[in-house]
């Protein structure tokens, strides 16, 4: 494949990750360090499909341009490597180095022949992620039950010390403690209906304000708990774990550790599970970071999503409508195309039954009778506030991301458009809505 073809295909995401070729899926090792954002993933080297599981490695300055590294942790005995975290171990615990970068993952046993227990291992490097070696005495937590895998590990300040939390079957999770990385004892089973693998926990500020700490335990596919934790016990504020995604494509989801208290954000990444992308050489898309917020609402804590703010730098143009009335049999958006936007609208609809944002022949349906937004066949709760809702949406070659409001809804989706159809377009049905829209276009990220 040519340079020039390169991360310019028909379908390839042009500001969202992908690897330059063969299978992704789950982000691991989610670490900052030293002005570098590093992204571990799950990869194949060999091929397009899932299988031979690697850790694939990119790293960015800015969550937006990422460049793709050699690959940082390869199968050896133990089994092909599964997904985990990385942290870095600032004050050397562990004994590899001071500030060593600790990747923290489980070895697929029932993967090799002959196959051996699924166990959790750690790596480490002491020269900014580029290389990795694994620690001579892997493993350091043997099996415990089913295919417990997916080690993800903070710092627990207060007790000092590490803490894991683990996926270990159905819908069972552990935390564990450890002093040095290398020595893990169990402290806590928690179950959580309709959820399982790849867990994160982490503490978060109730409405910006450090001095109330909650904490929050979410599995794969986005439902979270949000509860209090000692360092020894986590105990839910609610026993039904909530959904943080009404989207299609929202899978294996991990935020950053160790990102300066003087940015203090908790940004988070997924895998968009489930897409196909025909004749690519590539297969498989993380989402654009998000940074999460933890906001009070009249029905308790919920976690809330936006765009990484990074994103505005990709910004190229803009057109904006500011407080114009639509009626209906009229296109707001007509004569505008192209295929990277990021869409930011407030829309009265206290007079129209319907609302429809068109996007390269995808059509993005608010009811306000029936309190719901619907696209790619999926649907969302979206209640108005005084008869107005906000909508952030971002448009990609392979995907839509819908925010409503401060980010309490998100939808994130993958599709799959026509290449000819690049137009966009907003319609309101049965009466007239007042609009204020602005359509950024985007710049590609491998071409700036």
């Amino acid at each position: 494949m040519s340079k020039d073809t390169l991360y310019n295909e028909l379908y390839r995401p042009q500001f969202h990750f992908t690897a330059a070729k063969n299978w992704l899926n789950d982000p691991n090792g989610l670490v900052y360090y030293k002005g570098e954002y590093h992204l571990f993933f799950q990869h194949n080297p060999a091929g397009i499909a899932w299988g031979n599981m690697t850790w694939g490695h990119a790293v960015s300055t800015d969550l937006v341009h990422w460049k793709q590294l050699d690959h940082a942790i390869h199968p050896d005995g133990l089994g092909t490597i599964f997904s985990g975290s990385a942290v870095v171990d600032w004050n050397n615990t562990a004994g590899f180095g001071k500030e060593a970068i600790v990747c923290i993952y489980t070895a697929a046993g029932d993967c090799v022949t002959p196959k051996v227990p699924v166990t959790q291992c750690i790596a480490y490097s002491t020269d900014l992620g580029r290389t990795f070696t694994k620690y001579a005495k892997n493993p350091v937590l043997g099996h415990i039950a089913g295919s417990n895998r997916d080690p993800n590990v903070i710092w627990h300040t207060l007790t000092k010390m590490w803490i894991m939390a683990l996926y270990l079957d159905k819908n069972d999770f552990a935390l564990l403690s450890s002093p040095d990385l290398k020595q893990w004892k169990q402290i806590q089973t928690i179950t959580m209906p309709d959820c399982g693998e790849c867990p994160d926990l982490f503490p978060m500020a109730v409405d910006g304000d450090t001095n109330r700490i909650k904490w929050v335990l979410i599995a794969a596919n986005g439902r979270y708990l949000v509860g209090d934790f000692d360092g020894e016990q986590f105990i839910p504020n609610g026993n039904q774990p909530l959904p943080a995604d009404w989207g299609a494509n929202y899978y294996a989801v991990q935020t950053y550790s160790d990102i300066p208290e003087s940015d203090g954000r908790r940004i988070q990444i997924a895998w968009m599970r489930g897409d196909l992308f025909p004749n690519m050489p590539f297969n498989q898309q993380m989402n654009f970071p998000t940074e999460l917020a933890l906001r009070t609402f009249p029905e308790g804590l919920r976690i809330c999503r936006l765009p990484a703010r990074e994103i505005e730098s990709l910004r190229s143009d803009s057109r904006q409508w500011h407080n114009v009335q639509l009626r209906p049999g009229k296109d707001l958006l007509a004569g505008i195309s192209g295929d990277l936007f990021d869409i930011e609208a407030e829309i009265d609809s206290s007079h129209a039954s319907e609302i429809a944002f068109l996007i390269r022949g995808e059509v993005i349906r608010y009811v306000p009778a029936e309190k719901q937004i619907r696209f790619l066949g999926k649907t969302g709760p979206m209640e108005s506030i005084d008869g107005r809702i906000r909508l952030r949406i971002l448009v990609d070659r392979a995907s839509i991301e819908l925010f409503r409001n401060d980010g309490k809804l998100v939808m994130t989706s993958c599709f799959m458009p026509w290449p000819e159809n690049k137009t966009l377009g907003l319609q309101c049905l049965g009466g007239p809505a007042n609009v204020s829209v602005t359509v950024h276009t985007l710049r590609s990220t491998w071409n700036t």
